[in-house]
């Protein structure tokens, strides 16, 4: 019984206590002492001596938001010379990779995590994960939710407010709830 207890006791303190990064919280502590729209090279380097991996000449013009289980810092790679606007919110419960080149502005959210659908008595069912990748060039719009398991195909435009739910192809410019080609870019 006791031995029962205990084992309650810790899967309770993991839930609890899981999604606790204290490296992070201190690096988001000072992250947030800057003011927005300066600093925005000094950001990288806080959140490369936190552990990420974000390459050369990306600037964070803005505090950005990260959550995720157990050990999240090696579950984002960022790639060299991307901007990223203010409070964007990375779920880094499975990799999210974001190549050379991109853009994304204010308050995008990418998402690793949803739920298959339960039954009556609570919809919401088991967690579901998968990555996210958003190749070179790409520009994401502001307020864009992206959603588990997509791909941004390289030099393609999301644009703003859209819900991107499946792949986009490369150089096409998607927009809406649920995100739809518009058009083809040049490449």
């Amino acid at each position: 019984m006791k031995e029962r207890i205990d084992q309650k006791v810790l899967r309770v303190l993991n839930e609890e206590l899981g999604a606790a990064q204290p490296r992070l919280w201190l690096t988001g502590w000072l992250i947030r002492l800057l003011p927005r729209y300066t600093a925005s090279r000094l950001r990288p380097v806080l959140l490369r001596l936190a552990g990420f991996h974000i390459g050369d000449g990306t600037v964070l013009v803005g505090p950005i938001r990260l959550h995720g289980f157990g050990a999240i810092h090696h579950k984002l790679q960022i790639g060299s010379n991307c901007f990223i606007n203010t409070d964007c919110f990375f779920d880094l419960n499975d990799h999210i990779t974001i190549a050379d080149h991109v853009s994304l502005g204010h308050e995008v959210m990418i998402l690793t995590t949803s739920h298959h659908i339960g039954s009556a008595a609570h919809r919401a069912g088991s967690l579901t994960k998968a990555p996210v990748v958003i190749e070179s060039g790409a520009w994401i719009g502001a307020r864009a939710l992206i959603l588990p398991g997509v791909r941004i195909g390289t030099g393609s435009i999301v644009a703003a407010g859209s819900v991107v739910n499946r792949p986009v192809p490369p150089n096409t410019l998607v927009g809406g709830v649920p995100a739809k080609p518009i058009r083809q870019l040049d490449e």
